[in-house]
């Protein structure tokens, strides 16, 4: 069996000792469409963002990039007791949890392990773990994440907990729509994820879709931001945790449509496709989020 779950769930990564400035800041930003409206470049709130100044802040997502901020490799699939295929791999959801501000440029190092294998009958899922502390062993920020593996599933394992977000029966408290450029996806990627199937046409194709997708935690980037400046003032400090189901894919050009329900302390959101890919086939739903306030 390519994963052999009685090695994979608990197993350790190798420790990854990173560092970030403000520089790679700045590109983040720029990759999730910080910056990208008419006015954006003399707005205070959105130079928050793309400004290298006193007033620079740091969106909690930045801590699921930044261990491979540097990345010029396709991502490794070498995880204990795990055989898979990249091309059957997409991400199945994504939680960030800050333990304080992210600072603008820092060195820290990250501790992953393998914390659970889901057998989804067609697929499998496996998520991993992982903490990041300072070099004075203060605990940074907590990301759980999760990959769906297409053709993995069926060994008879536990399908594991229900993540569905469930709306408010109520009309959203705030809604923006942000179009995805045509080159998001090659900017993005510079952010150190150069999986093909964001920027290869054949790859992509062989991966069974029309062209090349974006990246999911651009998009998870993306809906953040917008929910930032919706509800927050803009406000990166305030936001303490952001969790995201991943449904569906974005292509690059499509419009996403965000709608956000302020619940006290935490945000619900959903995400949809505003506007269809001339050859999309499928879902309009992209993901449901909750965002947590600090």
């Amino acid at each position: 069996m390519p994963i052999d779950t009685t090695v994979a769930v608990g197993a350790a990564l190798p420790d990854r000792t990173f560092s970030w400035t403000e520089s790679d800041v700045l590109l983040y930003h720029l990759g999730i469409g910080a910056g990208s409206r008419t006015g954006d470049n003399v707005d205070a709130g959105a130079l928050r963002y793309t400004l290298d100044d006193d007033q620079l802040q740091v969106l909690p997502s930045f801590g699921v990039v930044a261990p491979t901020f540097h990345e010029t490799t396709q991502p490794s699939l070498d995880l204990p007791g795990c055989d898979i295929d990249l091309q059957m791999v997409l991400h199945g959801s994504q939680e960030v949890v800050v333990h304080a501000p992210i600072p603008a440029s820092g060195t820290a190092t990250l501790k992953t392990t393998i914390s659970d294998v889901w057998d989804k009958g067609k697929a499998a899922v496996i998520v991993q773990l992982g903490e990041a502390f300072g070099v004075d062993g203060e605990h940074l920020w907590t990301v759980r994440s999760s990959i769906f593996v297409r053709n993995e599933g069926g060994w008879g394992g536990d399908r594991g907990p229900s993540t569905k977000v469930e709306l408010p029966e109520r009309e959203a408290d705030a809604e923006a729509s942000y179009a995805v450029t045509p080159h998001q996806a090659l900017l993005y990627r510079l952010c150190g994820d150069r999986n093909p199937l964001h920027a290869d046409p054949a790859f992509a194709k062989g991966a069974g879709f029309p062209a090349p997708i974006l990246h999911g935690l651009c998009s998870y980037g993306i809906v953040l931001r917008e929910v930032t400046d919706l509800l927050l003032d803009g406000d990166a400090a305030r936001v303490g945790g952001f969790s995201a189901r991943f449904a569906g894919v974005v292509f690059p050009g499509e419009t996403v449509r965000v709608q956000a329900w302020d619940e006290g302390d935490r945000v619900v959101i959903s995400a949809t496709i505003a506007s269809e890919h001339e050859q999309r086939d499928g879902s309009p739903v992209l993901a449901d989020c909750v965002l947590t306030k600090a």
